[in-house]
């Protein structure tokens, strides 16, 4: 269950609402703990709420999710197979440990919205990519991939909070990642030719950090184009500008 928290309880479900792109109406809200001041900065407790996408009325056929986590292992291939189970608090976790939790709590998340999903891990040196397979891609993709990327939002955010290690990771659904990689390349394109004709700043949509690095990838051999992000998390987004 996705848990949001922040100084008051209106603050935390709005935190929820707004990663899921949802309203109150599409929610089902349970309040877990109130938030407290304190006094002179002791005792001080944030308000944590669950915010949970309400349950569709289309029954789902299956009754097991299974979450597979694969190692990338060329030679050999092993997998580890976890039944969904119910969320647990979990801190300070191996990395192994680590993104077994987040792989269970993925399929929580995406049966929850009504698209269960086997979860499959692979790794590189970069990051950890979770793989969402499921028949109902359009819905945990969302329209311009919104929902996807709140669902990697919430991975971030849960994965930080238990790892000992500091993890990057990626949740795709199908070959969304990597058609989203072409749009990407274009549009940092597109935005250059208009910064060097115009001399104004252009403002990009709002996008996930991995994002934003692969633009500062592409434009980091222009010598004259500076870029940087602006803006809170999930809603960071990326200004590519002429060099002051």
């Amino acid at each position: 269950m996705p848990k949001f928290t922040g100084e008051t309880v209106d603050q935390a479900i709005e935190m929820g609402l707004s990663a899921l792109q949802i309203t109150k109406d599409d929610a089902k809200i349970n309040v877990i703990q109130e938030g407290k001041k304190g006094f002179l900065g002791f005792g001080k407790q944030e308000a944590v709420v669950v915010v949970e996408v309400v349950e569709s009325t289309e029954v789902i056929k299956e009754e097991v999710i299974e979450t597979v986590v694969e190692e990338h292992v060329p030679e050999v291939e092993e997998a580890v197979v976890i039944e969904s189970s119910e969320y647990v608090e979990l801190v300070n976790l191996t990395d192994d440990e680590a993104v077994t939790a987040l792989a269970v709590y993925l399929t929580d998340i995406t049966r929850d919205l009504g698209a269960p999903a086997m979860v499959k891990v692979l790794r590189n040196k970069n990051y950890i990519m979770f793989s969402l397979e499921t028949e109902k891609k359009g819905l945990l993709i969302g329209k311009h991939g919104k929902l996807l990327n709140a669902i990697q939002y919430l991975a971030q955010v849960y994965i930080h909070r238990i790892a000992k290690n500091r993890l990057s990771i990626v949740v795709n659904v199908g070959d969304y990642r990597e058609r989203r990689e072409a749009i990407i390349e274009r549009l940092a394109h597109q935005a250059l030719r208009k910064v060097n004709e115009t001399g104004q700043p252009v403002f990009l949509e709002p996008m996930p950090a991995f994002e934003r690095k692969q633009v500062h990838s592409i434009l980091s051999g222009e010598s004259n184009i500076a870029t940087h992000s602006e803006g809170n998390e999930p809603h960071r987004y990326l200004v590519i500008e002429l060099k002051k």
